[in-house]
């Protein structure tokens, strides 16, 4: 029998939702890197451990009645914010 290799390595992120968020709340949302756009939504990024840890940082999002516009993961390098003009 064939055994699936699990993906050890953490995966980069980004999730954005409506409304904005103070960069206070990323300890904890697991050290998540937060961006607020002028178009009112906000960025979390960082690295997220597994597929378990997502569902969880989703599930703190739901917790605070935030909605979710969209979640991405990206490569690792480099790290930057997805539509932010530096």
């Amino acid at each position: 029998m064939e055994q699936i290799s699990q993906h050890t390595l953490p995966e980069q992120y980004i999730i954005r939702v409506e409304g904005h968020l103070s960069a206070s709340w990323s300890e904890w949302f697991e050290g998540m890197m937060i961006t607020q756009t002028e178009s009112g939504e906000t960025i979390l990024q960082g690295s997220v451990e597994d597929q378990a840890a997502l569902h969880g940082l989703l599930a703190k999002i739901r917790d605070l009645n935030l909605t979710i516009v969209s979640v991405a993961r990206v490569k690792a390098d480099p790290p930057t914010v997805l539509g932010e003009q530096p």
